[in-house]
């Protein structure tokens, strides 16, 4: 029997729909939506039942029940995708993002052989994007994306506000492990290599990719002093800084940032007269770096840090823009004492786990990290040798444990408590001389222990030497 009911969030609502629940001729639970008129979702409650029943009658094609739920699976999917991009497209993501999602889900679901929405299938889907990146020679991160892709696709199909599939036939396919087969792998630069970088692109006479040398150093020092991303540093306009507040600040505004939020950041004081005069002389809403959103920044630095000296690639990765400048920006900020939890706030990283990948600490920086150690330090008046740490059992004349009679024992002990009760609980034990070469070592008796064997010509029971 077909049920009809509210969602919870919408019992009190008096223009929210109804939802018809019901067994299809498989046995499957099935959802659709009804309308907010009660007797109207009842009636089609009834007719899918009578659908059903027919179908498990052999008197329809199973067809005629999607038809019911306003579900065409004999349609195409190319329809269902423009309108899965103008959904992106409401929701802000940027031209890029939506180009390359609509890509790569058109490009799986045609090399799956996918005609219609009821040829999906999570394995076909799979078995393609698998052959696909092992002949193009791409790695799991790009595995990754394809089926992120596909099943954000599928989610938006299965949406109870759409149903045009019953449920996302894309869900649950096994990501892989990027980290095993990183492709791009980046380093970043040494302040030493930063400021000749910086240096060689403003000496330079060439143009490269439509900027002269001493705006491409503008760019590099911006990136590296901000750790803004190229499509945030074309964004910038006269208007984007805050020069004459007590904190100086740059502004991304939500539509370029990549979390798509607005992002308000400190600058550095040394950077903020160099600003000034970057912008003088420009419109309030002139970009600093126009079209630099369209350059490909990566060649621009690549032949910079040619004439620098400096080499691209080298076996700890890459030093393309991003790594120059926003790389290289975290990674500077941990080496100068900055906690990681600033460097979170100021990379905008939601986890803390994205900045660590953006940190790069090699063996030198471990080094002088271990060399902060703090050593342990010996006093003036010490020989070579202390007794910094040794701990001591009593011991008869022949190197022995020795065991004193217990009668001796318990009647030494009674008189101690009768002398002085305190002391006998090992309040205000006295260090005594040890018998040891080195002087400086003295035993003292540890509080509260009773000896299980002791020394008869000492006192002490269970003793450890400290240097004094």
């Amino acid at each position: 029997m077909a049920s009809i009911a509210k969602l919870s969030r919408d019992r009190r609502k008096k223009g929210a729909p109804y939802y018809i629940q019901f067994f299809d001729h498989e046995g499957r639970r099935r959802t659709t939506k009804g309308c907010p008129d009660k007797g109207v979702t009842e009636a089609k409650a009834a007719q899918i039942e009578t659908i059903v029943e027919r179908i498990k009658l052999g008197l329809a094609e199973a067809t005629s029940l999607d038809v019911l739920l306003g579900r065409d699976l004999a349609a195409g999917w190319e329809s269902h995708v423009k309108a899965y991009e103008e959904s992106l497209e409401r929701k802000g993501n940027t031209t890029k993002h939506i180009r390359l999602t609509a890509s790569r889900i058109r490009t799986a679901l045609n090399g799956a052989g996918f005609s219609t929405l009821a040829d999906f299938d999570g394995d076909a889907a799979e078995e393609f994007i698998s052959d696909y990146c092992r002949d193009g020679d791409y790695g799991p991160r790009t595995y990754n994306h394809y089926l992120q892709a596909i099943e954000a696709f599928g989610n938006w199909l299965a949406h109870p506000r759409r149903r045009a599939v019953e449920r996302n036939p894309f869900a649950g396919i096994p990501r892989r492990n990027a980290a095993t087969d990183v492709r791009h792998a980046r380093r970043a630069l040494k302040p030493a290599e930063m400021a000749a970088l910086i240096a060689a692109a403003r000496a330079s006479i060439r143009r490269r990719q439509g900027y002269d040398g001493k705006t491409r150093a503008r760019i590099y020092l911006l990136s590296y002093m901000t750790g803004l991303r190229k499509g945030e540093i074309a964004s910038l306009t006269p208007l984007s800084f805050g020069l004459d507040t007590q904190q100086p600040t740059v502004t991304v505004e939500a539509q370029y940032s990549k979390h798509r939020r607005k992002d308000v950041l400190p600058l550095h004081a040394d950077l903020v007269p160099e600003i000034r005069r970057w912008t003088d002389g420009l419109a309030d809403d002139e970009p600093l770096f126009p079209k630099l959103a369209n350059r490909k920044a990566y060649k621009m630095i690549q032949n910079d840090l040619e004439e620098a000296g400096i080499p691209y690639e080298t076996e700890e990765g890459l030093a393309d823009f991003h790594a120059a400048g926003r790389h290289t920006h975290i990674t500077e900020l941990l080496r100068s004492g900055v906690s990681l939890a600033e460097a979170k706030e100021l990379a905008r990283h939601s986890d803390v786990r994205m900045t660590m990948k953006y940190t790069h600490i090699g063996l030198e920086d471990q080094a002088r990290a271990l060399n902060q150690l703090p050593t342990v330090q010996k006093p003036a008046n010490h020989g070579p040798e202390t007794c910094l740490h040794n701990v001591c059992t009593e011991s008869g004349a022949d190197g022995q444990p020795g065991t004193p009679n217990v009668g001796e024992w318990q009647q030494d002990r009674s008189e101690k408590k009768r002398e002085n009760p305190r002391r006998s609980k090992g309040l205000g034990i006295e260090c005594r001389e040890m018998a040891a070469d080195d002087p400086d070592c003295q035993k003292v008796e540890a509080a509260g222990i009773e000896p299980a064997s002791r020394n008869i010509s000492t006192q002490a029971s269970t003793c450890v030497s400290r240097e004094i």
